[in-house]
Parts: structure tokens; C-alpha cells; sequence
């Protein structure tokens, strides 16, 4: 699964390394810590282009009677994606990409859960395979909301977790956010796991257990353990 993680870089990275239109006075700032229910920087196709927007993470169906789902929903397993009822009607037009530059995982150790931070060898943003959907409460109140898919890991992030979220390639995220496609089988060939031996892991502070930290001593490196 992927239940927390980070966007440290610039604005103007983004940008250039996803190869994003300008976004002028756009509201971002570094984040340490990400967690569900939390405001997630993500990108949406249109027939215009790549617009950078924020949605909720953790989604929210729109025929759920509250938004509590939505903190149960943070993930969509690629393998049942075109067939849970939650995720299905929004293959074709409610695709998104959750920007990102590291996850974290936690490893099982005789000492307790050990956090580790993935990231790219060379630190690069990227972006992680997603769906989105607008929900509506009783009184009128509406939330975009989104969910990251995930597949199984690679021989790197195995080591930690059997799982892992998708990440796109550029190619794979022209792609996923391609309007014009709009069939499973289309898509399906972009779920896949990240290469391995394009992506590091280190162990980091305790710290990221608690969503409450959200400051750059949660990337440090745990040289204790």
C-alpha cells in the first residue's frame, strides 16, 4: 500500500521535470509527511493539456452517505481496478497523477516497525497513478477526492512490503492522462511496478509515524537504524 508520502522539491522542478504548464501565484509549499485525508498536489488531463490541481486523499464514492469512507479509500489495488464497483466508472474520465518524490514504507523488525523513505537514484519529482471523483454532501458541500493505485512490488521495495504504489513513467504519464483513451485494456499496460534499479530506500526518524510531523527531520536519514 501507500499511506504517507512526501513532496520536498520546488514548484519550478515540478514543473520542468513533469513537464507542466506555468502556474503562476500556485498555493504549494515542501511537504515531509503526507498523510490520507490531507491535500495532495495532482495533475489532470484535458483536451488542452495538464492542469495542476488539489484533491483529498482518500476517495470518496459519490453515492457514499458521508465522507468517513473516504479515509478507507486511499488505495485501489491495479489487479481488481476494472472491477470494483468504487473504482470502475472512473477509468475512462477521472484519471489522475498524485505528484510526489518519495513514499515511505515500514519494514517489520525484531526492534518494531522500521519507516524507510523510497525515492528516485537521482531525486527526480514523479508522479503516482490515480482516480479521482467529486462528492457531494446533503447540504451542497463538495469534495474532490482521490485514491493512488498500487501493484506489486519491485525487488527493492519487496524487501520492505509486498505492495507499492504505481509510478509513471513520462511516457506512462502522457498516457494515463490521454483523454482520448478511455478502455481498460489501453491502460492497464502503465500499472505496473517501477523498475528497481531506478529507485534507492534509506531508513528514516520514528518521526513519520505521527502525521502531526511535517518538518525535513522526517527525510533524515536513521543511521541507528
Amino acid at each position: 500500500m501507500c499511506g504517507r508520502f512526501t513532496l520536498t522539491t520546488t514548484i519550478e522542478k515540478i514543473l520542468t521535470h513533469l513537464q507542466l504548464p506555468f502556474a503562476e501565484n500556485f498555493d504549494y509549499k515542501p511537504r515531509y509527511n503526507i498523510a490520507p485525508t490531507q491535500q495532495v498536489l495532482s495533475v489532470i488531463g484535458s483536451d488542452l493539456g495538464k492542469t495542476l490541481t488539489y484533491f483529498k486523499w482518500g476517495l470518496i464514492p459519490t453515492w457514499a452517505k458521508d465522507q468517513s469512507i473516504g479515509s478507507r479509500m486511499i488505495n485501489a489495488r491495479s489487479e481488481t481496478l476494472n472491477e470494483k464497483p468504487s473504482f470502475k466508472p472512473l477509468i475512462s474520465y477521472n484519471r489522475c497523477a498524485i505528484i510526489a518524490d518519495g513514499f515511505y514504507e515500514w519494514k517489520t523488525t525484531q526492534h518494531g516497525k522500521q519507516p524507510y523513505r523510497i525515492l528516485r537514484h537521482d531525486q527526480n519529482p514523479f508522479a503516482f497513478a490515480g482516480l479521482w471523483t467529486t462528492w457531494q454532501s446533503p447540504d451542497g458541500e463538495k469534495i474532490r477526492s482521490c485514491t493512488i493505485i498500487t501493484t506489486k512490488a519491485n525487488s527493492l521495495v519487496e524487501q520492505v512490503h509486498d505492495r507499492m504504489p504505481v509510478i509513471l513513467t513520462a511516457k506512462s504519464l502522457d498516457l494515463w492522462l490521454d483523454t482520448s483513451l478511455n478502455r481498460f485494456l489501453d491502460l492497464e499496460e502503465v500499472l505496473i511496478p517501477y523498475p528497481a534499479d531506478q529507485l534507492t530506500m534509506y531508513p528514516v526518524s520514528k518521526l513519520v509515524n505521527s502525521p502531526k510531523n511535517d518538518t525535513i527531520d522526517c527525510i533524515k536519514p536513521d543511521h541507528l537504524a
